[in-house]
């Protein structure tokens, strides 16, 4: 953090000298488009945070790092909590939100969005924890499980129940938000025998009780809850809007080719652990297994324009929709803007090519 005060008293004398090579008529610098993007704590989220923090990006308004330097453009960060960061998008009040493939369903029918950049998938990171009274799934029956509803959570819970072959309706999912019901279970609750809770919640309730254990989790369901970056589609249309995907896109990119180098790894997941609920570098590495990245190009094209993808999300809209998480099912669209102009949400991998590509000269 020291040198991170030096450099921004180096700024602030640069921009003194700017000033003054402005006042007497030498230079100018030319203003740049500038958008926003809401984040919230999340590990592939928090990575925006870290880019900010290590100067890949400047998340204040006005002000430029090296990648909107880039790409020509302006971003500013508006951190939140996760809800407020969907309303900030419903109403207008971001160009851009780190949100879920499930979640973004709802609030494309007053806001079109386009998915520029998948960032992770739940691969362990959403889990049912029961206590040692429960030896299978049979045992949930008659008991109640409790979690977010109309969630991910809640998701999680019924495709597994699917997967085993055992029916939805025979099972009690009990509405709870996801902090106080690992509280209650960390606490010992008699009532708590059954949770379905995320990240940070897993790995802490399991640290706290020896006799808790996963029944089962989002390994059994791969790339089915995403983890991304939706750009409005209004805000795609504006000057510099292309570039502005771009930037963000090759921000998140440039953290994870830090994750990945093995002299800058510990630093970076300790700085993203800061950002995400405060956990060690221990549970950091335990995170990022359980959360895995799409941490390359080739990784998130791969995602956006696989086969399996529109399977997957016919799913997700069929079960938001007869679980009234969606009054009607938006309608979706996979590719350019050419292919499907008119979709409620749009799955392009058309951003990040661009970013591999690198801005037009």
């Amino acid at each position: 953090m020291k040198n991170i005060k030096i450099k921004t008293s180096w700024a602030a004398a640069l921009g003194c000298a700017a000033l003054l090579t402005l006042m007497i008529g030498c230079g100018k610098q030319e203003s740049v488009p500038s958008f926003s993007l809401a984040w919230s704590e999340y590990p592939s989220w928090s990575v925006f945070g870290v880019a900010d923090v290590t100067g890949i990006i400047n998340g204040k308004k006005g002000e430029l790092g090296p990648v909107e330097k880039k790409w020509g453009i302006d971003i500013e960060l508006k951190e939140a909590e996760y809800d407020p960061c969907l309303a900030m998008y419903g109403s207008g009040q971001c160009d851009a939100v780190c949100i879920t493939n499930m979640d973004i369903l709802g609030l494309a029918g007053g806001r079109p969005g386009v998915m520029v950049l998948p960032t992770s998938t739940s691969f362990g990171a959403d889990a049912c924890l029961v206590t040692d009274e429960i030896k299978s799934v049979e045992d949930l029956k008659g008991r109640k499980v409790y979690g977010l509803e109309k969630s991910v959570s809640e998701y999680c819970f019924v495709r597994n129940l699917e997967l085993l072959g055992q029916a939805e309706g025979e099972y009690d999912f009990s509405n709870m938000d996801p902090g106080a019901a690992a509280i209650a279970m960390q606490q010992r609750q008699s009532e708590q025998q059954a949770i379905v809770v995320w990240n940070p919640f897993v790995i802490s309730t399991l640290a706290k009780r020896d006799d808790v254990r996963v029944l089962f989790d989002s390994t059994k369901i791969p790339n089915e809850i995403i983890d991304s970056v939706v750009v409005a589609r209004e805000s795609l249309a504006r000057e510099g809007g292309e570039a502005f995907a771009c930037a963000v896109i090759d921000a998140f990119y440039q953290v994870n080719a830090a994750i990945a180098d093995p002299a800058k790894r510990n630093e970076t997941l300790i700085a993203i652990g800061e950002k995400f609920a405060d956990v060690s570098l221990e549970d950091m590495e335990k995170v990022v297994q359980q959360t895995k990245f799409y941490s390359t190009p080739d990784e998130g094209a791969a995602l956006l324009t696989g086969g399996e993808l529109p399977k997957i999300m016919e799913r997700v809209v069929d079960f938001s929709a007869s679980h009234g998480i969606v009054e009607s099912k938006p309608a979706l669209g996979f590719g350019d803007a050419a292919s499907s102009p008119n979709a409620a949400v749009r799955f392009d991998a058309g951003y990040i090519q661009k970013v591999k590509a690198g801005p037009a000269k």
